[in-house]
């Protein structure tokens, strides 16, 4: 027998359950821990972003077809804070200053992920953290398509492991390059700019607050499917740390 849809009150309801549950686990995960539920843990750092451009304007998005050059703040972090010996997702937060226009920073959160075409948007723990891709979780808009973004660095080095502390000394020794690369569902990675973190720029510091939601650029949006959970979580975690405090 096949089976019927579910009404829409029905589908209303076990979503506005599912945000109730990942803000209540979000709250107490903050209490107990005194930090934030999700990636407690962060090493900000400078970096710059530098893109070739588009000669035929193929992405109908002006961040990506115009040459450009763009200060950006990053932050590698670890999701789940679990301990430096243990695999966890690492996550790279980025803050692309002017990259909508002067004033108008463009947020980009990835997360450790797979590189093929079935596993670029699925999270994947490392020990290593830049032994493989970055990629968003969501899809966006991208101009008139729905793509996939990615940061992958050029030179895997796999040495890096134990987490942040061996990140940091590994920055203050050489540059990291990472590419950043654009994919349309079942389509390769095409890089679109090249993200360089050397060791003159590193620095420790409050992490500017990224939300990829309100910090968009101009053809450049992500979909709205994750949103309602990812302010959930974020409610709850303020929540939670607020009262620890």
């Amino acid at each position: 027998m096949r089976r019927l849809p579910a009404p829409p009150a029905a589908r209303d309801a076990a979503a506005a359950a599912s945000l109730r549950l990942a803000q209540a686990a979000a709250r107490n995960l903050a209490r107990l821990r005194r930090a934030p539920a999700l990636h407690p843990d962060g090493l900000v750092c400078s970096a710059v972003l530098t893109v070739p451009g588009s000669p035929h304007r193929a992405w109908g998005v002006p961040l990506l077809d115009d040459p450009g050059t763009y200060e950006v703040t990053a932050r590698w972090s670890r999701a789940l804070g679990l301990p430096q010996a243990l695999p966890d997702g690492f996550g790279l937060a980025l803050r692309v200053e002017d990259a909508g226009g002067p004033g108008r920073p463009w947020d980009l959160l990835l997360t450790t992920s797979g590189g093929g075409r079935l596993l670029r948007h699925v999270p994947l723990p490392r020990r290593r953290p830049l032994a493989g891709p970055y990629g968003t979780l969501t899809a966006y808009r991208v101009g008139p398509r729905t793509c996939w973004l990615a940061a992958v660095p050029r030179d895997p080095h796999h040495a890096v492991r134990g987490g942040l502390p061996a990140l940091r000394r590994h920055l203050l020794r050489t540059d990291v390059v990472l590419d950043l690369c654009v994919a349309a569902r079942g389509q390769p990675w095409r890089p679109v700019g090249v993200l360089v973190l050397t060791p003159r720029l590193p620095w420790t510091g409050t992490s500017p607050g990224y939300d990829p939601y309100r910090h968009t650029a101009p053809g450049l949006r992500p979909s709205a499917r994750l949103g309602p959970l990812r302010q959930a979580a974020y409610a709850g975690s303020r929540a939670g740390r607020h009262r620890a405090a």
